[in-house]
């Protein structure tokens, strides 16, 4: 554990790729197997189930403090970050133990079933034991919010330096269903005769962002798409099994059972990549409605007639059990117009749709035109490409259309977490409705580290309120909120949820009266809902 929390404690003092990796290699050539797949395990996302409730770790922590619980809960609101509040009020540990990671992952699971004074005699022992880091470290893993500011695709490229083996072949391996549990470092990593996991998906290929495509050639060089608004994903057949996983890295094969006839009418070795996408009648849903079957555990069938998904199926990458992601785009393309024209899935599988165009000025036309399809821009493939890992640029562009805007007052903001715990960084907006603000929209990004600290002097200068880390603040910043699509909403007061919001700028030449109205909302609503 010492090993890791160094480990993570590099990680966290640097933004600089290189001393990352570094840090990353020093800690494989000294950390033990099991060690080293665990650390893959959580930067892959595959973290142990939380075994805790969050609310008893902070009454404990209160108590074995010595702190009243009040005083507890204004030290975490004022630090941000549970795990971190803990490890700072706990007192000096009791003894000196040298565990592993592996060890302290098992403890934690370990804590699984048990009864409340049995976790928290457990919880005491671990924490009496550990130096104020590893406390730390602990507590994120045991709270479930584990992040090392390391992408996966830099623990690879670390990996890779490490073991010798190629980049591309280590994605591939680490990508499918697998656990610690299930399997070794070595025969995870370093085995090369394995025989494959049947239901490994490849790593995707991910797009850059386009502002003008007179940058990138010729337009016959390129093939263009709409770029639709639902979850990346490939579906996988071999030996007559069904897989579906989204671009997240999670099989999510039980989430859609619509897709189940592609067991029967994919041959076998088939994986396509394309989008999940909420579908009715003709045309895609709100993204919203697809959130609904995001982590239920059963999906009803009301739920299921009220967010009827289908696969718009964009690349072919296996055929016929072949790897045939080094063909061109174009041969590609024609073989999966031949695959989805010889399927029979009653509009399940369907074909995303090549965007004709001449000239970029006819595609900038179409582009204009991508909320009349309920899509979020154009996609634009080199014809002669090759399907690449991971985010590479040249090749594969998307041209998102420009969002939708409206100018807000911000009414209530709250602290930020980690290095943020102190500043004032996540607001509430509000619109006229009459002489009523109503809130509306959340957003946290956008404004520069100078504007962060300005409009925290303001919070702090103009509090109407306090409810717990939240303060009312008196209506008068201006700020015009940028977001991707919107749509009717029971939950908030508005009626109204909007789509990736987040901050364009601060209106320092507007007043609050110059804001937008809920008309103004709906009205956006009945035109691009």
């Amino acid at each position: 554990m010492k090993n890791f929390a160094e480990l993570f404690t590099r990680l966290d003092q640097t933004t600089k790729t290189l001393v990352k990796v570094d840090a990353l290699i020093q800690y494989f050539e000294k950390a033990s197997s099991d060690d080293k797949l665990w650390t893959i395990a959580l930067l892959s996302h595959k973290r142990p189930k939380r075994t805790v409730n969050v609310s008893f770790l902070k009454i404990w922590a209160a108590e074995f403090s010595n702190l009243p619980y009040w005083l507890f809960e204004e030290s975490y609101h004022v630090a941000g970050d549970l795990a971190e509040t803990i490890a700072l009020i706990l007192p000096e540990r009791e003894t000196h133990t040298d565990h592993s990671l592996t060890y302290w992952i098992k403890y934690i699971m370990s804590l699984e079933g048990l009864e409340e004074e049995v976790k928290k005699s457990r919880l005491r022992e671990a924490w009496a034991s550990l130096s104020s880091t590893e406390r730390f470290v602990f507590n994120k893993l045991i709270t479930g919010a584990f992040r090392m500011g390391v992408s996966q695709k830099l623990m690879v490229r670390a990996l890779a330096k490490y073991t010798g083996i190629e980049e591309n072949m280590l994605a591939h391996r680490l990508m499918g269903n697998w656990t610690p549990d299930t399997t070794t470092f070595e025969d995870l990593v370093l085995s090369a005769d394995k025989g494959e996991d049947q239901s490994r998906p490849y790593p995707f290929y991910l797009a850059y962002a386009l502002d003008d495509p007179y940058e990138i050639g010729s337009p016959d060089e390129w093939m263009a798409e709409r770029k639709w608004d639902g979850i990346r994903g490939q579906v996988i057949v071999r030996k007559g099994q069904l897989y579906v996983w989204s671009r997240g890295e999670e099989l999510v094969t039980d989430k859609y059972p619509e897709y189940e006839i592609f067991r029967e009418q994919l041959p076998d070795g088939t994986v396509i990549d394309g989008e999940i996408l909420p579908f009715k009648d003709g045309q895609p849903l709100p993204f919203s409605l697809l959130q609904t079957r995001i982590g239920r555990k059963n999906l009803t069938s009301n739920v299921l007639k009220k967010s009827p998904v289908v696969f718009k199926a964009y690349d072919l990458i296996e055929w016929q059990g072949e790897d045939i992601r080094n063909w061109a785009m174009d041969k590609r393309r024609r073989a999966l117009e031949e695959l989805v024209g010889s399927t029979s899935t009653g509009g399940i599988l369907q074909l995303s749709d090549v965007v004709d165009f001449d000239t970029w000025e006819q595609l900038a036309e179409e582009r204009e035109r991508s909320r009349e399809f309920y899509s979020e821009g154009i996609m634009l493939k080199r014809k002669d490409s090759v399907y690449q890992t991971g985010r590479k640029r040249g090749d594969w562009w998307k041209w998102k259309v420009d969002p939708l805007t409206v100018d807000a007052v911000m009414i209530y903001a709250m602290r930020g977490h980690g290095r943020r715990a102190n500043l004032y960084t996540d607001y509430t907006f509000a619109v006229w409705d009459n002489d009523q603000l109503v809130p509306f929209t959340k957003a946290y990004s956008g404004l520069t580290d100078e504007e962060i600290r300005e409009v925290d002097r303001f919070v702090k200068r103009n509090t109407i309120d306090r409810f717990g880390p939240v303060r009312s603040v008196t209506p008068e910043l201006v700020f015009e909120i940028a977001f991707e699509g919107i749509n009717k909403s029971t939950r908030h007061k508005s009626g109204i949820a909007l789509r990736f919001p987040r901050i364009k700028r601060w209106r320092k030449d507007k007043n609050k009266d110059e804001a937008n109205t809920l008309a103004d909302l709906w009205q956006l609503l009945d035109v691009y809902g």
